[in-house]
C-alpha cells in the first residue's frame, strides 16, 4: 500500500508556476472561435475545433498527471484534502446553477410564454389559431412527433440508477479495501454510462430520421435538445474520469483513508444522475 509522507508536512503545499492555466485558456479559446466559424459556415472553423480539443487533451493529460504525482509523492495532506473537497464543492454548486437556467427556461416558456401568446385578444394576436397545449413548436406549427417516455428514455434511466448502484458498490469495495471489488464496480458503471450514450445518440438519429424532432422543432426542439444535449455531455465528461480513476485503480492507487479523487468522481456522477431523474420527469414524461 501507498504510505503518503509530506515532506512538509507543516507547510500548505503550493506548485511551482505553470504554463498549463495559459495553454488550458488558449485552446478553450479557440475552440469557441472555431465554433463560431463553423456555425457560420466558414471552412476553417471545424479544422480549428479539432486543434483547439488537441490542445485542451493535451494539458489535461499533463496537468492532471503532475497532480496525480504530487498526490503519490506526499505532497498533499489533510488541508490540501480540504481544499480540493471544497474545490469540488463549488463546482458541483456551479453545475446545480447551470443546469437550473435551463430548466427555469423550459419553466417559462411551458407555463408563462406558450400560455401568453394563446391567450392573446384574437384582434391583435398574429396567431389566432394558436394553442397552449404542450409540446409546441411555437406558433409557427413545426409539425414533429415528441419524444415519447416508455422507450429509450425510461431504459436509459434504468442504466443510470444502475450505474450509481455500481459505483456506490465500488466505493465500499475502497473501504474495504477490497481491489476486486472497487476495480469491478468501476469497469461495470462506465459500461452502463457508456451504453447510456449509445442509446442516446440511437435515440437522437431517431428523432432527426422519424419523428421531425430537431433543433429547428421550435421551442420544444430548442430546449429538448439542450437539456438532453448538455447531459449528455457531462455523461460523457463523468465516463472519461471514471475511466482515470479506473486506471488509477488498476495500478493500485487509493485506500481506504485516501482516495478523494475516487470521491469527487462519485459525487460528479451522482449529481449527474439526479439531473437526469429530471430531465426524465419534465422533458419526457409530464
Amino acid at each position: 500500500m501507498t504510505t503518503y509522507t509530506s515532506p512538509h508536512p507543516n507547510h500548505y503545499f503550493v506548485p511551482q508556476p505553470s504554463p498549463y492555466p495559459f495553454i488550458l485558456s488558449g485552446g478553450i479559446f479557440l475552440l469557441a472561435l472555431g465554433f463560431i466559424l463553423q456555425m457560420n459556415a466558414f471552412a476553417p472553423g471545424r479544422w480549428i475545433m479539432i486543434a483547439a480539443a488537441l490542445i485542451i487533451s493535451y494539458v489535461v493529460y499533463h496537468w492532471f498527471g503532475k497532480v496525480i504525482h504530487e498526490n503519490q509523492t506526499g505532497a498533499y495532506q489533510e488541508w490540501e484534502d480540504k481544499s480540493f473537497r471544497y474545490g469540488m464543492v463549488w463546482f458541483i454548486a456551479s453545475e446545480v446553477a447551470f443546469f437550473a437556467a435551463f430548466f427555469g427556461a423550459l419553466f417559462y416558456v411551458r407555463n408563462i410564454s406558450v400560455p401568453a401568446l394563446a391567450g392573446m385578444d384574437p384582434a391583435f394576436s398574429l396567431w389566432k389559431d394558436f394553442t397552449a397545449a404542450w409540446p409546441s413548436s411555437g406558433p409557427k406549427g413545426v409539425a414533429f412527433t415528441p419524444m415519447g417516455a416508455w422507450g429509450i428514455p425510461a431504459l436509459n434511466t434504468a442504466l443510470l440508477l444502475s450505474s450509481g448502484a455500481t459505483l456506490t458498490w465500488a466505493h465500499w469495495g475502497l473501504l474495504k479495501n477490497n481491489r476486486s471489488q472497487l476495480k469491478l464496480g468501476l469497469f461495470l458503471t462506465i459500461l452502463l454510462g457508456v451504453l447510456f450514450l449509445g442509446f442516446q445518440a440511437w435515440e437522437y438519429h431517431h428523432a432527426y430520421t422519424e419523428l421531425g424532432l430537431t433543433l429547428g422543432a421550435g421551442v420544444y426542439g430548442a430546449t429538448f435538445f439542450m437539456l438532453t444535449g448538455f447531459h449528455g455531455f457531462h455523461v460523457t465528461l463523468g465516463a472519461i474520469m471514471l475511466m482515470v480513476v479506473f486506471g488509477r485503480s488498476l495500478k493500485g492507487h487509493f485506500s481506504a483513508e485516501r482516495h478523494f479523487a475516487f470521491e469527487g468522481v462519485a459525487w460528479y456522477w451522482h449529481f449527474v444522475d439526479v439531473v437526469w431523474l429530471g430531465l426524465f420527469v419534465l422533458v419526457y414524461w409530464l
